[in-house]
């Protein structure tokens, strides 16, 4: 964050202790610590939540997208539902309106036009 090396941090201990004074030095690193430690953590607070809004909001993009997919894939099974569901009901008619097999001739009882009887066909 800042660049500051080691020569400027000991002129600034320097000046501030004869700034500052020996006996009230102590204090004022211990709240200046305080300070530092305070503003490091808020800052950290606020990259955790703004980490957190952008993992939030990724999420409900792909939530977005997989509820797009799944309606897609919802609307494709409907259509093949309905398709099965009208071929199957082509078959039931194409079986219910099938014309029966036609017996051979010889099994058929004929009529016999010199006698006028039936003829039955021989077991």
């Amino acid at each position: 964050m800042f660049d500051i090396g080691f020569w400027e941090l000991s002129i600034i201990a320097i000046i501030a202790l004869l700034v500052i004074g020996p006996e009230r030095l102590p204090a004022v690193a211990r709240t200046a610590g305080n300070w530092y430690g305070k503003i490091q953590r808020f800052i950290t607070s606020v990259k955790s939540d703004i980490e957190q809004e952008l993992k939030a909001s990724e999420l409900k993009q792909i939530m977005e997208e997989q509820k797009a997919e799944l309606d897609q894939l919802k609307q494709s099974l409907h259509q093949t539902q309905s398709e099965l569901e009208r071929v199957a009901a082509a078959d039931y008619l194409e079986e219910a309106i099938k014309p029966t097999e036609k017996q051979p001739e010889s099994e058929s009882p004929t009529a016999n036009p010199a006698t006028n009887e039936l003829n039955a066909p021989s077991k």
